[in-house]
């Protein structure tokens, strides 16, 4: 099949055209005909299977044949968890409707508000916003929803992850009741088949790829290693491995920046991405990263969605994430695109409970290679079918570096926002900031 048999006007082919891209994936292929004919959709995509564009495309092609925005006005509004991702949306609907004559802009938290409410005040017809700075601007009269005919919720699991709830639940309410849905999620959990209730009408769903899955081009792996030998092993698998470029996921904002520092002392060209950087910050260290500058790049989970990075062959696990689901959105940062990856984990006895958890989900036990000098002096146990059952930990108690209550994950401190509030399902998770 080709874009053109999706019915997609003439500039949007030349621009997919110049982009590389020679016939759409399965989830554009049945979501663009879907989104033209103006379907409420709830789509579950694996990350780097070319979702952006299943909403984009089509939107881009109804907007170019509509009046433009009033001013203060927008009539597509694209919601999103974290900055870096808004401006990966963004930058998609540009190369996509660059021979197009229409604006789009993103709102986000971490810089300026004033700038922001300069350009809406003009009107756009896309905007890509984090939920928290979106009603900030609503809140003070800078922008109206009222002209919105397409609400696209990206990575919607997340947003309820973060504890967005509450503010999801105030932007629907000053959104025209007569609008046109569509709800993307890595999976359909209870709480996101509620909200699709709830907002979608007589939905198509759309499932191109197992749940809670990455791409089968990722090879995935994990080394058995003592807490406080971390940071050796890595300099020691960078250098015997030979790795390129790697993004490196640490849990804690103090443990990146120690990290940086230890790769910098070494003569490793390193920098970071994490919330207590300015927005201006996080965006150079991940452009010097694309352009080859930076040859690790060490982040929290900030930078497992939002993140688009051609041909990252390697992502490293140097602190397990305390959220299962997490793991399969960190490692898809590579092997996008049918590339191949490696995703290698460095496990201490501690995160036994979190390993289990992600293998529970995944449906695959890990490959263990023990590094010779590194072997650990606290074993990690066998998890999988070679194990014992891990012991749960009891409501309330934290297990290893992350958490459980009431049998779910629960999220602490994640990046870039305020603190998550665990709660049980059906109510609000806390406050999010992402402004």
């Amino acid at each position: 099949m080709t874009f053109a048999a999706l019915g997609l006007i003439d500039p949007l082919l030349e621009a997919l055209e110049l982009s590389g891209y020679a016939q759409p994936t399965p989830v554009q292929a049945q979501a663009v005909p879907a989104v033209l004919a103006g379907r409420d959709l709830l789509a579950a995509a694996q990350t780097g299977t070319g979702k952006t564009a299943a909403f984009a495309l089509p939107l881009l092609q109804r907007l170019s044949g509509e009046p433009p925005a009033e001013p203060g006005r927008v009539r597509v509004l694209v919601l999103v968890p974290t900055r870096e991702l808004a401006e990966q949306v963004l930058q998609s609907f540009q190369v996509y409707g660059q021979f197009l004559i229409l604006r789009s802009y993103a709102a986000y938290g971490g810089v300026p508000l004033n700038p922001q409410i300069t350009a809406l005040g003009r009107g756009v017809e896309i905007l890509v916003a984090t939920p928290g700075r979106l009603l900030d601007l609503h809140r003070q009269g800078a922008l109206s929803l009222a002209a919105v005919t397409t609400l696209v919720l990206d990575e919607a699991d997340r947003m309820l992850d973060l504890g967005f709830a509450r503010e999801l639940e105030e932007v629907f309410a000053a959104l025209p009741r007569q609008r046109q849905t569509l709800l993307f999620s890595a999976t359909f959990s209870d709480e996101i088949r509620a909200m699709a209730g709830q907002l979608l009408r007589d939905p198509l769903k759309i499932e191109v790829a197992p749940r809670n899955s990455a791409a089968r081009t990722v090879k995935q792996w994990l080394v058995p290693v003592d807490k406080k030998k971390k940071p050796a092993l890595f300099c020691h698998l960078l250098k015997q491995k030979r790795w390129g470029q790697v993004l490196v996921f640490v849990k804690t904002r103090k443990g990146v920046e120690q990290l940086v520092t230890t790769l910098l002392e070494r003569g490793v060209k390193a920098d970071s991405i994490h919330g207590d950087k300015p927005q201006a910050s996080r965006l150079r260290a991940l452009e010097a990263f694309k352009a080859g500058a930076v040859q690790v790049l060490v982040a929290t989970d900030v930078a497992a969605r939002g993140l688009d990075i051609d041909d990252l062959p390697q992502v490293v696990n140097f602190d397990l994430p305390q959220v299962p689901e997490d793991y399969v959105h960190r490692i898809g940062r590579t092997g996008r695109a049918g590339a191949s990856g490696e995703a290698v984990s460095l496990v201490c006895a501690d995160e036994v409970t979190l390993l289990a958890a992600i293998e529970a989900l995944i449906g695959r036990t890990l490959e263990r290679q023990e590094m010779h000098g590194f072997e650990p002096e606290h074993r990690v146990p066998l998890t999988g079918s070679a194990a014992k059952p891990v012991q749960k930990p009891s409501p309330g108690r934290r297990a290893g570096a992350g958490g459980r209550r009431g049998g779910k994950p629960v999220s602490s401190k994640w990046e870039g926002f305020d603190a998550v509030i665990p709660r049980r399902s059906g109510t609000p998770r806390g406050k999010g900031r992402g402004r």
